[in-house]
């Protein structure tokens, strides 16, 4: 198991960035994909950006692509997450989590660790 720990959250304007950290504990967070998840009030939680285990590949959810980067850095055991242009839409709880060693899913039974969240909120 892999205990994770969000951080970076915060009240921004619309047009602004935020950068989300996740702290992992265990020596085996190189081993598997990571994703963040986001849930916003009334809302399920929905798939925001996965990244494989070294890296090398990324995978965004439509309404994010092009204003967010996932990123890992594994001696760190860290993730984190480059929000810009943030948008009121983007208003949620931000959840990272931790996946399968082999592709990066996108819906919450594909992973199997989570984080407490962070409040991120975007006011207009």
């Amino acid at each position: 198991q892999v205990q994770l720990a969000e951080s970076g959250g915060g009240l921004v304007q619309a047009g602004g960035s935020l950068r989300l950290s996740c702290a992992a504990s265990g020596r085996t967070f190189g081993f598997y994909t990571m994703g963040w998840f986001r849930q916003a009030p009334g809302k399920e939680r929905e798939f925001v950006a996965g990244i494989s285990w070294n890296g090398g590949r990324t995978r965004y959810a439509d309404s994010v692509k092009g204003r967010c980067t996932i990123s890992r850095d594994n001696v760190k055991n860290t993730v984190f997450l480059q929000m810009d242009i943030l948008k009121p839409e983007d208003t949620a709880v931000y959840y990272c989590a931790r996946g399968s060693s082999v592709q990066i899913g996108v819906t919450s039974e594909e992973y199997y660790d989570w984080g407490q969240g962070t409040q991120v909120t975007v006011s207009s």
